[in-house]
């Protein structure tokens, strides 16, 4: 098996030892993706805003892999308030449709460049 790092210069630049996705196989492992505005590399305000761009993010680099979400199979989310699961349902249904993909959400304390949200996922071309 054979590891390709993809990357795109539409989502934020990797800061940092990692890629922005690795393909092995068929499946691409995207990581995780704050509500970082690609061009600026500024956080976005808002929770509502920051949760749109971190799926605006990964469908990104989703595309650079020569997928979509459609093709997305699992998704982690952090949040540092869980009051916001709620509306990360509602924000997350206009990226995906069913069936859905699995996900995990979890609450922490901190995330960097103090964003309120992080999403990574996994996907395989179909």
């Amino acid at each position: 098996m054979t590891k390709q790092s993809i990357s795109t210069k539409d989502a934020p630049r990797a800061i940092g030892t990692y890629s922005q996705a690795v393909q092995a196989g068929g499946t691409i492992y995207l990581s995780g993706q704050i509500g970082l505005d690609p061009a600026s590399m500024q956080v976005v305000d808002g929770i509502d805003a920051q949760i749109h761009r971190a799926f605006g993010n990964l469908r990104a680099v989703a595309a650079a892999s020569g997928a979509s979400l459609d093709d997305v199979v699992k998704v982690t989310v952090f949040l540092t308030d869980l009051a916001s699961f709620a509306r990360l349902n509602e924000i997350m249904a206009q990226y995906f449709r069913q069936p859905f993909p699995a996900r995990s959400a979890v609450g922490v304390s901190q995330l960097p460049r103090g964003a309120l949200v992080e999403i990574e996922a996994i996907l395989v071309k179909g």
